[in-house]
């Protein structure tokens, strides 16, 4: 199931667009009188798309994008008033994904709605990836992680075992412990893994 929710202070715009939403089956619609309220159990809620208004008494529509903008859990949909496309591209700016003249149309809307949760479940999916890198990696001892780097770095055994004053042989029981750690067959995994996680940088 995907969520949506809808905040908007315009009561009937909100239970308009909320029943019509209602006709479709694979989405949670809950909605918001004001940003404030959104805001308040932001937290709690599961990631999904935002139909988003900008002009609102409290937290306005850009006070709502500066505080979703480094979550990775929401993505904004403006709906605006005719007039409005200055507005509009300033939010586009503020990080939303999208924004829909009023009154829009449903198909329109439809089609905007699919891309951005195309757009999050992709970013979900590659935070996820990055976070089980993040994890596999944790679980190296420090030499292990030596050894990692020097693999990264592209030094045969001999070079690594040389730089940590260690046996070749010693090396190859690393890199083996690590591998097995990393849950990987080949070094070219296991790098992969290591830069998803930002243990180094890649040039």
């Amino acid at each position: 199931m995907r969520s949506i929710y809808i905040i908007d202070d315009d009561d009937e715009l909100r239970i308009s667009l909320h029943r019509l939403l209602s006709l479709r089956s694979d989405v949670v619609i809950r909605s918001f009188a004001s940003g404030d309220a959104f805001l308040g159990g932001a937290d709690e809620l599961d990631p999904g798309v935002l139909l988003l208004d900008m002009n609102m008494p409290g937290s306005s529509g850009f006070d709502v994008l500066r505080a979703i903008r480094d979550q990775q859990r929401f993505l904004a949909i403006i709906l605006t008033g005719q007039g409005s496309i200055e507005v509009a591209t300033k939010s586009m700016k503020a990080g939303a994904f999208d924004f829909l003249e009023k009154p829009y149309n449903y198909q329109a809307l439809t089609e905007v709605m699919e891309g951005a949760f195309e757009k999050l479940e992709q970013e979900s999916a590659a935070a996820a990836r990055v976070e089980q890198a993040r994890q596999l990696v944790s679980q190296l001892s420090a030499r292990e992680t030596d050894v990692l780097k020097g693999l990264i770095e592209g030094h045969a055994n001999k070079v690594i075992a040389h730089d940590l004053q260690i046996s070749p042989r010693t090396v190859e029981i690393y890199r083996a412990n690590l591998m097995a750690k990393l849950k990987v067959r080949s070094l070219s995994e296991a790098l992969k893994i290591a830069f998803a996680a930002g243990l180094f940088p890649q040039d």
